[in-house]
């Protein structure tokens, strides 16, 4: 045999000794067996805190019935509107 296919040949045997990763790992559960199964848990929308189903129920109820957002912290509320002022500034000018 020549030397360029010896070369080939053992090109051929390294590329093959490297383990494939296209697959996920066994322990990873399937996109569709995920979208059949049912949530008995949520997140709180106030806090992020666990919640049960009637918890969070409760909670969408009293959100739905408050009318008014809940009061702010008056720096806060300064920082949300200089940054909108902000926004708003750096739409209109082109600089």
């Amino acid at each position: 045999m020549n030397q360029k296919s010896l070369i080939l040949i053992g090109s051929l045997a390294v590329i093959n000794s490297t383990p494939v990763t296209a697959l996920p790992p066994p322990e990873d559960i399937p996109e569709e067996v995920m979208r059949t199964q049912i949530i008995t848990e949520g997140r709180s929308p106030v806090d992020g805190r666990l919640v049960s189903p009637e918890e969070y129920a409760e909670i969408q109820a009293q959100l739905r019935e408050n009318p008014f957002p809940p009061k702010l912290n008056p720096a806060i509320q300064e920082k949300i509107f200089l940054l909108e002022l902000l926004r708003f500034i750096r739409i209109v000018t082109p600089f």
